[in-house]
């Protein structure tokens, strides 16, 4: 157990937070049913992981974050600013109640957000302060599989961040990620598979769902 076609594979769960789904103060539809999917998925395929970790936005109550939230007397363009959301310790930034009971299963969790946009779980850390490349390295994990919210966003720059390393294969299973604009997700796409990225899906297309 601990590998999918004999390499050593982490999965990495981005942001399944209150703030980002149905009711949250920055929901991205469709964000409840995915941490079904998700939550169904890790039940069945957690053996096949020598690691599992998931990221929270942990953003700063004071300030901006670094440009991320809209300036107060501003309006967010919801594409480079955003309404205040995931903030340290509120309820919008706990886990959404359809994935909490998988948290038993988890390894680690990245925290980022901590004063900047940190949309990739490579600028955060655990809170004893280990960065994913730290977790990665220590499962000696070659192969990432990346899901969660929003493609367009997190997702997509956890994903192209992994695929930095040429001796890591990275994948993104679209079929366990939302994304915040149509148009958005898709030059995220391209984006990923110019770093290498490999697009693919837990449920093979054409199967049953």
């Amino acid at each position: 157990m601990g590998s999918r076609s004999g390499s050593r594979t982490a999965l990495v769960i981005v942001d399944l937070q209150q703030d980002f789904c149905e009711g949250g103060a920055l929901p991205v539809e469709g964000g409840r049913d995915l941490a079904v999917r998700i939550s169904d998925y890790v039940r069945a395929c957690r053996g096949d992981y020598v690691l599992v970790v998931t990221t929270r936005d942990w953003h700063e109550p004071d300030g901006t974050n670094g440009g991320h939230f809209a300036a107060p007397g501003t309006d967010p363009d919801f594409l480079h600013t955003w309404p205040v959301h995931c903030v340290q310790g509120t309820p919008g930034a706990a886990y959404v109640e359809e994935f909490a009971p998988l948290l038993d299963v988890v390894d680690a969790e990245i925290l980022q957000g901590q004063g900047d946009p940190g949309y990739s779980a490579f600028s955060g850390a655990t809170s004893d302060g280990h960065t994913l490349e730290d977790l990665l390295a220590g499962v000696e994990a070659d192969s990432v599989e990346v899901v969660g919210l929003a493609t367009d966003y997190c997702v997509s720059a956890t994903a192209v961040d992994a695929a930095a390393n040429p001796e890591r294969e990275v994948a993104v299973l679209l079929d366990l990620c939302r994304e915040v604009h149509s148009s958005t997700a898709l030059a995220a796409v391209n984006r990923m598979l110019d770093a290498g990225v490999v697009i693919r899906y837990a449920i093979p297309l054409g199967a049953d769902r």
